[in-house]
């Protein structure tokens, strides 16, 4: 019996549900592994009082420090966030919260393997506590985890020396192994490990129903990120201007709402854009299936899950080069891979929708993406770590 224990700083709760969804699904699928026996522990930073007491970490307190979560033992220790720092220090106060909770808990469940979900603070925290309790580490690499805490001045040094020292890592992507290597990251230690899909939910639909009840006439391009710079909907929603047809939805939330909103104003075009806030997982395939197109302009990315699950669904998609996007745009059935500027977005969207693709042509982009693949390479890659640890 392989006995896990996943460090995840991104994961959801109660108040986040949305939050890192992707690690908790990957988790789920590793949980019910015959050979598997697994523990979360999914931190939950705050700052230092009276800064907790904001509304937006008001809600994060009252998260429970252990429950069940969808059938997974979860364990929530708060850990020290200094503002100001540039996350400094986030690792170091991440690794002194958890030697306590990680000693009490061996005690009962001896675990083999720390699996850090995410390169930081997880992973120098992750290395730390294998240091200190003698097993292997595997850290995974994302995105912005690489992207920018890789090369933020505060934390660069923390995330390479993580790399380097890890037993294994895992990266979503070729192009995300490429980055890794390029801070001095060994590839032969680095493994691929895609995402998965669920291919059940996200299936394509009646496009034309869905539209109807949505309420829209003509094309609908649907936009899936929070609301933050690092997505660039600024550009789909300049794209929009020349799509005089088109209606945009954006599911998201975050702290660039209102600028949007007052961009989509701007450029004559906020009666065809809707914010949808944050909509839940669930939700998701709905909508996608309803679009004739997804359109994505991300500044960065690992490889995003809403471009396969778009695919799942039937809807080609738009997005700019980064991370992966070559991976899995592979056919020009599933989309176009665009400069990130208004123009080239207008004019890829035009691409696919003249193309109008067969969905089920489309959604073979997404045959590859499978949660049974990614459970399958996960438990041989920590199975291999252990083995060689001996």
């Amino acid at each position: 019996m392989l006995r896990v224990l996943t460090l995840a700083t991104l994961f959801p709760d109660a108040t986040r549900p949305n939050f890192g969804v992707f690690v908790e699904r990957q988790t789920r699928g590793l949980a019910a592994h015959p050979d598997v026996d697994l523990r979360v522990v999914a931190p939950v930073g705050l700052p230092p009082w009276p800064l907790s007491r904001h509304a937006r970490f008001a809600g994060l307190a009252g998260v429970p420090r252990q429950e069940r979560w969808k059938g997974l033992d979860v364990r929530r220790p708060r850990f020290l966030t200094l503002p100001g720092t540039g996350g400094r220090f986030h690792a170091r106060a991440l690794t002194r919260a958890l030697i306590p909770l990680l000693t009490a808990l061996r005690r009962d469940f001896a675990f083999d393997v720390i699996d850090a979900e995410f390169f930081f603070p997880d992973g120098p925290a992750a290395i730390a506590l294998g240091r200190h309790f003698g097993v292997p580490v595997s850290i995974k690499a994302r995105g912005a985890d690489i992207h920018h805490w890789g090369r933020a001045p505060a934390t660069a040094r923390q995330v390479i020396a993580a790399g380097q020292a890890a037993g294994g890592m895992l990266a979503v992507s070729q192009a995300m192994r490429a980055d890794m290597m390029a801070l001095g990251m060994s590839g032969e230690r680095i493994r691929l490990h895609h995402t998965g899909v669920d291919l059940d939910r996200f299936a394509p639909g009646d496009r034309s129903g869905a539209k109807a009840a949505l309420g829209v006439v003509g094309p609908l391009i649907v936009s899936l990120g929070a609301l933050i710079r690092r997505k660039r909907h600024d550009v789909v929603i300049d794209a929009l201007a020349a799509l005089p047809n088109a209606t945009l939805i954006i599911a998201g939330e975050g702290p660039e709402r209102a600028a949007l909103q007052a961009q989509a104003e701007a450029r004559g075009v906020a009666g065809r854009v809707t914010l949808l806030g944050s909509v839940p997982h669930a939700d998701l395939p709905a909508l996608l299936a309803a679009a004739d197109a997804m359109a994505l302009a991300s500044d960065s990315e690992g490889l995003a899950n809403a471009w396969v699950e778009a695919l799942g669904c039937g809807t080609p998609i738009v997005i700019a080069d980064a991370g992966g996007a070559c991976e899995v745009v592979s056919d020009p059935a599933y989309g176009r891979i665009v400069a990130r500027t208004p123009e080239a977005f207008a004019t890829g969207i035009r691409a696919v929708l003249a193309q109008a693709a067969d969905p089920i042509a489309v959604r073979r982009g997404a045959a590859r993406y499978t949660w049974p693949a990614n459970t399958a390479a996960l438990y041989a890659h920590l199975a291999g770590l252990v083995s060689a640890h001996g």
